[in-house]
């Protein structure tokens, strides 16, 4: 029996081309099925909207901003008019600078590199480790997990309050949590933050895809995102946001195009001036392929409006977590509870599986992609599972053997491009993995847990 309505389904729009909508992959029982991609949260499939953008530029491939040739001057107009239609995408005001990356990562890697000497920095322990672990160099607050938003912007108002020496002072915090979906108050961190004065830095990874960001609606001072989570490929991310602390800062590579003059000293040394502009934080030759799918997407999502993508969306979510809900052996992981408004992102256990073990079967058996382990937020998944920091289980490499208790969890994730089967199949899936159990047997191999190839379950 579908989990959709017939009614709902009049009302939702169809899902986005992706690549890789058709690809088979095999069953270790047998036979071929169409890939349930439902992994969106580490990686979404590329748009096909985005691979024809780029397979058409591909021919006119050429430097930017170094050469006088026909091909050089398109793929430099091709760059910067990138840049124009990302600041677009994310509302940017007058004066922000947007910074082309390699990832979320990268960008807020930069952004730690660009902060003042005597910044202190404030970071929720909930977060990604792409912005849990940037600030090396700087006086780090860690705040613990809040359980409700309002808890959330008090006990950040009582962390800038209570700061001493009062000087500059940053913000991290996620748009919506890759582990749960849920998303933050941000318009309301980021009013606390500036009535402190200090300011705030919006890690959109998992909010861009899935929602409108608007840097000037939710004033915050910087926003930071992958193209590969926004339905472009791999190799690009976006910083954009204020330009006075990324103006003042070493840039954050050195080389050619960060420099605008350079000279030779009299002894011997070399004299630098530095870009002002984004291109101070650019160095090198850019990923200029990356940048345009970056772009393209951004023109993609908009044009299907995000209205109809998010109700689609939400859609989704509704009938992932009613089908959870009938299974009791089925535990998902949430900070704000049961009516928080979330994304395409859910994390669960299920009691008596381990959840490499459950991830595992669910591709061998069924032909589903999920991810299991503790999302690059080891902090966050702990204290959601109740575990001790030392307890066993690592990102990814769970140590369980197949059904031992799990300190790990799987997560479910889908977006734009996931058609209604792949929800269904998941949730059969499920029932029927617990019900039933596995129909193979599964071993451990190098921190994984991978089907006993010949072996059927006993």
């Amino acid at each position: 029996m579908s989990v959709f309505t017939a009614a709902a389904d009049q009302s939702i729009c169809s899902p986005l081309p992706v690549l890789g909508k058709d690809v088979t992959v095999p069953l270790v029982t047998g036979g071929e099925v169409t890939y349930a991609a439902l992994d969106y949260a580490a990686s979404a499939p590329a748009l096909q909207r985005v691979w024809d953008d780029v397979a058409a530029y591909a021919p006119y491939y050429g430097s930017v901003h170094r050469g006088a040739g026909y091909l050089s001057q398109l793929s430099t107009d091709l760059f910067e008019s990138s840049r124009v239609t990302v600041a677009e995408f994310l509302g940017c005001r007058p004066d922000d600078q947007v910074i082309f990356t390699r990832s979320t990562t990268d960008s807020l890697n930069l952004l730690a590199a660009a902060v003042p000497a005597d910044c202190q920095v404030f970071v929720y322990e909930t977060e990604h480790h792409a912005s849990l672990l940037p600030w090396r160099d700087a006086r780090v607050t860690y705040l613990n997990a809040p359980r409700t938003p309002a808890q959330a912007v008090a006990t950040l108002e009582r962390a800038l309050a209570d700061r001493d020496p009062y000087g500059p002072a940053l913000v991290c915090v996620t748009g919506a949590s890759n582990v749960t979906g849920e998303l933050w108050p941000v318009k309301e961190l980021a009013a606390a933050a500036h009535a402190h004065g200090a300011r705030i830095v919006l890690d959109a990874a998992q909010l861009a895809p899935h929602h409108p960001v608007d840097i000037a609606e939710l004033d915050v001072d910087w926003v930071a995102f992958s193209g590969h989570k926004l339905y472009a490929p791999f190799g690009s991310g976006v910083l954009a946001g204020r330009s006075d602390w990324l103006r003042s800062a070493e840039p954050y590579l050195a080389g050619g195009g960060a420099s605008r003059k350079v000279a030779r000293r009299t002894d011997g040394g070399v004299d630098v001036e530095w870009h002002t502009t984004a291109a101070r934080h650019e160095a090198g030759s850019p990923n200029v392929i990356g940048v345009y799918s970056i772009a393209s997407a951004c023109k993609a999502l908009t044009e299907a409006g995000f209205d109809s993508l998010v109700a689609r969306e939400q859609h989704l979510v509704s009938a992932v977590r009613a089908g959870l809900a009938e299974v009791p052996e089925v535990k998902v992981l949430s900070l704000f509870g049961d009516d928080a408004p979330r994304v395409g992102v859910i994390s669960f256990v299920v009691e008596g599986w381990n959840s490499s073990h459950f991830a595992a079967a669910l591709s061998a058996e069924y032909g589903i992609g999920v991810r299991d382990g503790l999302f690059c937020a080891h902090p966050l998944v702990r204290t959601l599972l109740g575990s001790d920091p030392q307890d066993v289980g690592e990102c990814g490499a769970p140590e369980a053997e197949p059904g031992e208790r799990s300190l790990n969890a799987i997560r479910v994730s889908f977006g734009a491009g996931t058609p209604e089967e792949h929800i269904e199949r998941f949730l059969r899936a499920v029932r029927e993995l617990v019900s039933e159990g596995a129909q193979w047997k599964y071993r451990t191999e190098d921190g994984r847990c991978v089907p006993d190839r010949g072996t059927a379950q006993v």
